[in-house]
């Protein structure tokens, strides 16, 4: 695979595993049965919103961060790399703690949904909770960034440079054999003076070349 092809790669897969995560961020992570004093149970969908309410921001750094490797030099490629693990990281912390704690993931929907507030009146209040596939697409998508970060750190020096629009131009001194003809004073001006003065008495000014 070339430089160019690899740089276009990982910028996708960062694109890819972010946009994975804010995707399964908008979705529902936990079905739970929640006890409402005097009634019976209530079902609530818990969204990755609620379950991991700081998902999304994560999410979109990711996003930003591969529009940043677009343009970024050697050192700075290594340290969004390092940048895109953090976040790779944080995005599956934030899945794993959901996945491991239905309940404390699902107590701001559950408290707003029957009143019961504190963590141990929470948890003591979910009957029964299940897990839906988003929240370990999230973890996936996190493992993804930090791979992608890794890889980043690996292969920055072999990525090509940003383009640049313009070129630098360097003006060097025209020489004897292809530059303008000059006087002895180094004056391309006065020959030039000469030759229109030599035109306007008639004579041609090519027969002294």
């Amino acid at each position: 695979m070339t430089a160019r092809r690899l740089k276009l790669a990982v910028i996708l897969l960062v694109l890819a595993a972010s946009a994975l995560a804010l995707l399964a961020w908008t979705q529902v992570w936990i079905t739970a049965d929640a006890l409402q004093p005097g009634s019976a149970a209530k079902t609530l969908a818990v969204t990755g919103s609620t379950a991991a309410p700081g998902l999304t921001a994560l999410a979109l750094a990711g996003v930003a961060l591969a529009g940043a490797l677009t343009i970024a030099g050697p050192i700075i490629r290594v340290v969004l790399g390092l940048l895109e693990i953090l976040l790779g990281l944080s995005v599956g912390l934030a899945a794993a703690l959901a996945l491991g704690d239905p309940a404390g993931a699902s107590a701001a929907l559950i408290t707003a949904a029957t009143g019961i507030a504190g963590k141990e009146s929470v948890t003591d209040g979910v009957v029964a909770s299940v897990s839906t596939p988003w929240p370990y697409l999230a973890l996936v998508a996190g493992v993804a960034m930090a791979a992608a970060g890794l890889i980043i750190l690996v292969t920055a020096r072999r990525w090509p440079g940003p383009g640049s629009r313009y070129q630098a131009v360097r003006f060097a001194a025209a020489d004897a054999s292809g530059g303008a003809a000059t006087d002895a004073s180094g004056d391309p001006s006065s020959d030039a003076v000469d030759d229109w003065d030599g035109l306007t008495r008639g004579e041609d000014p090519t027969a002294r070349r």
